[in-house]
């Protein structure tokens, strides 16, 4: 049986959802992300792309581009409740799909041609999207994820497009090479230099040509640019990682400043792991000085979840990385090899008061949220924490005002 993939996209989600907030921001050029000079921009409303603004750039220069914008920090919550909104709909709806992002879902609506007509189904769930949210919304409809999600941007802003099956190649011919998902700005340029503008170029080309430019990935964009791919729509994917990382206003050589965020990382990552009933046994330390220069060193460990155990290994790596004579930029953890599992307590060094400790901790923090009770030395750390369990299946909310 021929497959039907339906991909849906928030239309600039972040600016969406405040507009849904503030009315008087409809139609007026929106940056949203982090304010300082360090910030990122998350999102950016239609208004502000005439000006060369796109999401991911620096905010400093984005308000040079387009200084009359209006700039708002962003709340993750809020965001991932209007997320929320829009998963229940579709999981009412849809009998096997999946959350890719936070605004972006892939749903298999193969075999339902022969009851109701699949784009008239995907049709009527957008429609009931945009009324029981507010929020614009555009969805591409094919036989696979890549013609699908690139459909949908050329859909783009809040409308819907069809690729008939046998009509892949056709569609994706005349689009500029960069269209094709997985071809980012360094793979762009490589393939510019080689005289590649559209599509249609890499169609004609040898697969092994693309290979020897390549390597692996060169077959696979040769094949998404063919309009081929077997990809399944996967509803859930377990977590490999978790990480979080903090990138100062100022750059900063103050070591009781970068060691009490690191303890405060440590300390909230662990208790991310025993929320998901997860163990780490490899851990990771990131730096990045004011060159841009970024190091990285790795420690494996036994399984655990523990503060006591974690927190002096971190910053162990730390002490092996650090330059005094360098400014740090931006520091960041990262817990990886993770399996499902409890801490395991150890007969020599835990002690009942220390494991009932830990048990009371978390409880408050579940209640209460990630930064209820945090170490003293933690303390300075004010924007580490998450909204929401990482193992609960969702995929990872981007912080509309963290700097990355």
């Amino acid at each position: 049986m021929d497959k039907t993939i339906l991909h849906l996209d928030l239309d600039t989600f972040f600016v969406s959802v405040e507009r849904l907030q503030d009315s008087r921001l409809k139609h007026r050029p929106l940056l949203v992300g982090g304010t300082s000079d360090r910030g990122v921009v998350a999102a950016c409303s239609y208004e502000t792309r005439g000006f060369g603004v796109h999401s991911g750039m620096p905010m400093k220069m984005a308000k040079q581009l387009c200084p009359e914008a209006v700039v708002i920090k962003g709340n993750a919550g809020t965001y991932s409740k209007h997320s929320d909104m829009v998963t229940d709909i579709i999981k009412e709806q849809v009998p096997l799909f999946e959350k890719s992002s936070i605004d972006e879902f892939y749903a298999d609506l193969t075999g339902m041609d022969r009851f109701f007509g699949c784009y008239h189904y995907a049709s009527e769930l957008r429609n009931r999207i945009i009324n029981e949210t507010g929020l614009p919304i555009s969805f591409g409809l094919s036989g696979n994820k890549v013609v699908s999600k690139v459909a949908t941007n050329e859909a783009k802003p809040n409308n819907q497009l069809k690729i008939d099956l046998g009509y892949e190649k056709p569609f994706l011919a005349p689009l500029s090479i960069n269209k094709i998902p997985m071809v980012g700005d360094k793979t762009y340029q490589v393939l510019r230099n080689l005289g590649l503008r559209q599509v249609k170029t890499i169609q004609e080309m040898p697969m092994d040509m693309m290979q020897r430019v390549l390597g692996t990935n060169g077959a696979v964009i040769w094949k998404r640019a063919n309009g081929i791919d077997n990809t399944p729509v996967i509803p859930f994917s377990e977590r490999k990682s978790i990480s979080t990382e903090r990138t100062f206003d100022k750059d900063t050589i103050d070591v009781i400043k970068l060691r009490g965020i690191l303890i405060a990382m440590t300390e909230n990552l662990a208790f991310q792991l025993r929320r998901g009933d997860k163990l780490t046994a490899c851990i990771a330390v990131k730096i990045r000085y004011s060159d841009f220069n970024t190091y990285s060193k790795q420690l494996k460990i036994p399984f655990t979840s523990a503060d006591h155990i974690l927190i002096p290994k971190i910053l162990e790596l730390f002490n092996t990385l650090y330059n005094k004579r360098l400014l740090v930029r931006l520091i960041g953890i990262r817990f990886s090899h993770l399996v499902q599992g409890n801490y395991q307590i150890n007969l020599f060094d835990d002690t009942e008061e220390a494991l009932n400790l830990y048990a009371a901790l978390d409880k408050i923090r579940e209640r209460f949220g990630d930064k209820s009770v945090l170490r003293a030395s933690g303390l300075g750390a004010k924007t580490i924490g998450r909204m929401q369990n990482p193992f609960n299946g969702q995929p990872p909310i981007i912080l509309a005002h963290r700097k990355y």
